[in-house]
């Protein structure tokens, strides 16, 4: 498919974080981009604003004559109206991993995958990569800090992408250069077994183009041959002499890769945490194999602002800190709170965690149940159904009843801000992939004002 004669685009599901960017890049391409969403969200918004005609009612009416190409995320159900309309009269029907596939195939890619941290790792890549000489484009899983958006448009033939698991859109993929940060259950409803999963990102791996390099995280149990490994400690690419000082994780980085400095000393990552300074070494790793100059490291990576909703500091008062998290598998509500009680020494944190899916609740009740029991006081909101229908038994209730922790309370949404109000914690992080996002701004405004 050649998108240069493409005039009008239509999006079904466009405030997803990775539909919203390819509406971006095709805006910026000079093309007419149309679309729906279920609901009005300060991204769909900042869309409209930016050109896209958005509307929110599945409504065929809606759907404006000579649309060359139909764009839909495998989140939207099976029933939409819209995607039928088309399906049923032969229009061009895409998937946003096909789409997203077809424009990096044709550029030098680097491709940021796991289970957990592909968001930061490919933000701070795209960072590093424009900071240290490479004119990247970027299609992100995340708002980044530094860029404003989720889309970055750069003039050389290198793009950063967020290489996504969920429903094998990965496997649309062809990268030069390919991380994968972790490899762990999820998606259950897609794969089945976490077998499954393994079997899915092993086919990624194969995917490397030839002379291309594949950087596996120490950790990932996954044999390829010529594969580069990275994290802390050991490795081809590995953090050593790490330490917290004063908001900053620092630590030096070393290397036997030929060609490349042996040693980066006195790196300062502002973002807590092990795994967020394993997510630092991947990018500064592929920044580096992809040319980047390596005497601007240090100065991009200080100046690094994250992604929103990945460990995001809200506000800060004397009496409160909140977080913002987007933290929804228990190996990601671990790192959330052990990050926090390194940044945080001695202070009492409250989670108020919102579980997505019925599937995922159910699949890894006993996880989230010990994850949560690591906090001091948790505020559970009901599940966030997203594309799923209620299952029997699976309720924010069965996950209470299998926590430990004494300070354990079911809330309902219209009840938190009175519950944040009277017990005024000192740490105060927000988690959750579903609509919690949505009490981000109250409940900031409440900390700020109490």
């Amino acid at each position: 498919m050649n998108f240069k004669d493409l005039h009008k685009i239509y999006f079904i599901g466009t405030g997803g974080i990775g539909m919203s960017a390819l509406a971006r890049y095709f805006m910026l391409h000079g093309m007419e981009v149309h679309g729906y969403d279920r609901t009005e969200t300060p991204l769909t918004r900042a869309l409209a604003d930016e050109g896209m005609h958005v509307h929110y009612t599945d409504d065929v009416s809606c759907i404006p004559e000579g649309v060359d190409l139909v764009v839909y995320t495998p989140a939207v159900p099976k029933d939409h109206s819209e995607l039928n309309w088309f399906l049923g009269r032969g229009y061009p029907v895409r998937k946003r991993a096909e789409v997203l596939g077809i424009i990096s195939k044709a550029r030098r890619c680097v491709a940021l995958a796991g289970t957990h941290g592909k968001t930061t790792t490919s933000t701070m890549t795209a960072w590093l990569m424009r900071s240290c000489g490479i004119d990247a484009s970027a299609f992100l899983g995340g708002i980044s800090g530094n860029f404003g958006s989720n889309f970055v448009e750069g003039k050389s033939e290198w793009v950063v992408v967020e290489a996504d698991e969920y429903d094998r859109s990965f496997l649309q993929l062809y990268p030069e250069i390919a991380v994968i940060n972790s490899i762990d259950a999820d998606h259950l409803d897609i794969y089945g077994s976490e077998e499954g999963v393994r079997e899915s990102y092993r086919s990624f791996a194969t995917q490397v183009k030839e002379g291309g390099v594949l950087l596996l995280e120490n950790h990932v149990d996954m044999d390829v041959p010529g594969a580069l490994r990275f994290g802390t400690d050991q490795g081809d690419f590995r953090a050593v002499n790490i330490r917290a000082e004063d908001g900053f994780m620092v630590f030096d980085l070393q290397t036997d890769y030929p060609g490349l400095p042996a040693e980066l000393s006195g790196l300062r990552l502002p973002y807590p945490g092990l795994h967020n300074v394993r997510n630092a070494v991947a990018a500064i790793a592929s920044t580096l194999l992809a040319g980047g100059n390596p005497d601007h490291i240090a100065g991009a990576l200080r100046e690094f602002r994250g992604a929103k909703r990945r460990f995001e500091v809200i506000t800060r008062t004397e009496k409160t800190v909140y977080v913002d998290d987007y933290a929804h598998h228990p190996a990601e509500l671990e790192a959330t709170i052990a990050a926090a009680r390194l940044m945080y020494p001695g202070k009492k944190i409250t989670g108020v965690f919102q579980p997505h899916l019925f599937s995922r609740t159910r699949d890894f009740a006993d996880a989230f149940a010990a994850a949560l029991d690591k906090l001091d006081n948790c505020l559970l909101l009901p599940i966030y159904p997203a594309r799923e229908q209620p299952m029997e038994g699976v309720t924010s209730e069965m996950l209470l009843g299998k926590m430990t922790l004494d300070n354990k309370q079911l809330v309902q949404k219209s009840e938190l801000l009175q519950l944040i109000g009277k017990n005024r914690p000192e740490v105060l992080i927000t988690m959750g992939a579903g609509d919690i996002d949505t009490m981000v701004e109250p409940v900031k405004n409440l900390i700020e004002t109490n």
